[in-house]
């Protein structure tokens, strides 16, 4: 039988309260970063079934749906009960600078990445300057 002696466990059901219990998952844990022209999110579902999650794009809201259940079945005998279960969400808010219709995602050991493209009208480009003859520059309309 496993014994648990917990001196903390009143701490950790204050922290339930506010991160999140059983019945209420507390929020997946995101990076979000910029690399060259791309945009990413590595969401942390350790123990997810990748059939379980969801992700949409709707106008400039990403979500982010996952599902962790536990073992069932009637020789599965419940002993300790700690991880979080149940339903995670997630919003992102995309910026217009990002092209949310070419969205790839990838999931590995645990980790759910979203790769995307920074939009080519938010990239730097080179301006040309055209100049006349006498130095000054002059701009035609």
């Amino acid at each position: 039988m496993l014994m648990r002696t917990d001196p903390f466990r009143e701490i950790d059901r204050l922290a339930e309260q506010f991160f999140g219990t059983t019945a209420r998952p507390a929020m997946m844990h995101l990076d979000a970063y910029r690399d060259g022209d791309y945009f990413y999110a590595a969401f942390d579902l350790p123990g997810v079934d990748p059939d379980t999650i969801d992700c949409t794009v709707e106008r400039n809201v990403l979500t982010v749906r996952a599902e962790r259940r536990r073992p069932a079945g009637d020789r599965v005998e419940l002993v300790a009960a700690e991880r979080p279960m149940g339903t995670f969400t997630r919003q992102l808010f995309l910026g217009d600078t990002l092209d949310a219709d070419k969205l790839e995602a990838g999931y590995d050991n645990g980790v759910l990445t979203l790769r995307i493209p920074v939009a080519e009208r938010a990239k730097p480009r080179r301006v040309a300057i055209k100049a006349n003859g006498d130095g000054h520059r002059q701009i035609n309309a």
